[in-house]
């Protein structure tokens, strides 16, 4: 029998900033711009937190996701001349 080879790790990074972080020229016609490129965001919140978050969407008939995402743009607009 062979010895295994190394695989790299499911959540390697990338040995480069430019490539762990990476942005388009120019997103697809076919969706708007704020939709064009996804990133999924980690974080650590206490359960009481989460069921917080969770009923305030359902109450507003969106998902969390989507609440989430129009909190944090709001609270992060966009500025001309940023690097990112």
């Amino acid at each position: 029998m062979t010895g295994r080879t190394r695989k790299p790790g499911f959540a390697s990074r990338p040995g480069d900033l430019e490539s762990w972080i990476k942005a388009a020229d120019m997103p697809p016609a076919s969706k708007a711009a704020g939709e064009a490129f996804t990133a999924r965001l980690t974080i650590d919140i206490t359960p009481e937190l989460r069921g917080r978050i969770k009923v305030a969407a359902f109450r507003r008939g969106i998902t969390v996701a989507d609440m989430l995402r129009d909190l944090l743009a709001r609270e992060f607009p966009s500025t001309e001349g940023d690097p990112i």
